[in-house]
């Protein structure tokens, strides 16, 4: 698949993801995996920043909130829209605009450090994606990413539950498996029963990559991996946000921080 194909199919997804969001409906985001994100993230103020595939830059902003000096791309122009709207209404100094990640509208060694929150994962070209991300840090600088875990989140993943809703394992398959961009079709499982017959399920390419494959393309870029994560909700969280509650067996997320020289 190319990343044209990637562009139509997310642009596709802009209105809703963003509406949904906002709804507080992403629980694995708000609960979870951005507030272990930015828990794992250097001081970043009065740095300027990158964050690639901002989305509708609720991730963005809070960056901005941490003192950076922002800008950011998404490749879908109603993401852009939507982040530029939000800019307008509470100033943060982010400039937001279309852009791809693998061929990034900056000039060599022009940021302190990159963010791409849940977003290389969705790029057909990784490799590349990295090695555009390394062009634009200036030397020392750092890129923090985060993806699905390549180990706990393959192509097939199913949480195991018993009658009462406990979280009892999780089954695994297929991580060898090239997806190719196979397109899968979801909703966020908060979305409530009545809105899934109103609302469209969510396509999303796939380009599954081994842990070994993410480590081969992240040093092949010329970038050097300093710190890993990967979130497990505690049992407080769990207990107030059960949709979580399986990263407590195993990790959904997986965070990785890498410096450039």
């Amino acid at each position: 698949m190319h990343q044209a194909k990637v562009a139509t199919l997310w642009e596709a997804n802009a209105e809703h993801w963003t509406r949904q969001v906002r709804a507080g409906l992403d629980v694995y985001r708000d609960a979870l995996n951005t507030p272990a994100f930015l828990a794992m993230l250097p001081p970043v103020a009065k740095l300027e920043g990158l964050d690639i595939g901002c989305g509708e830059g609720a991730n963005t902003r809070q960056l901005a909130r941490h003192g950076a000096r922002m800008r950011a791309v998404d490749i879908a122009p109603t993401f852009i829209r939507h982040a530029r709207e939000a800019e307008a209404a509470e100033p943060l100094g982010i400039a937001y605009g279309v852009g791809d990640g693998t061929a990034l509208p900056f000039p060599d060694a022009r940021f302190d450090f990159a963010t791409a929150f849940m977003s290389l994962m969705d790029m057909p070209d990784q490799a590349l994606a990295l090695r555009e991300t390394a062009r634009v840090l200036r030397p020392g600088g750092f890129l923090q990413f985060s993806i699905l875990h390549p180990c706990f989140a393959p192509p097939h993943r199913k949480v195991l539950r018993e009658a009462d809703g406990r979280v009892r394992g999780v089954e695994l398959a297929r991580y060898f498996e090239d997806t190719a961009g196979a397109v899968e079709e979801w909703h966020f499982s908060t979305l409530p029963p009545a809105e899934r017959t109103r609302v469209p399920p969510f396509r999303v390419p796939r380009f599954h990559r081994t842990l070994s494959g993410w480590v081969g393309i992240i040093l092949a870029a010329g970038l050097r991996i300093e710190a890993m994560g990967e979130p497990s909700a505690s049992e407080e969280v769990a207990r107030e946000v059960p949709g979580v509650a399986d990263t407590r067996v195993v990790p959904l997320f997986l965070h990785i921080r890498a410096r450039k020289g």
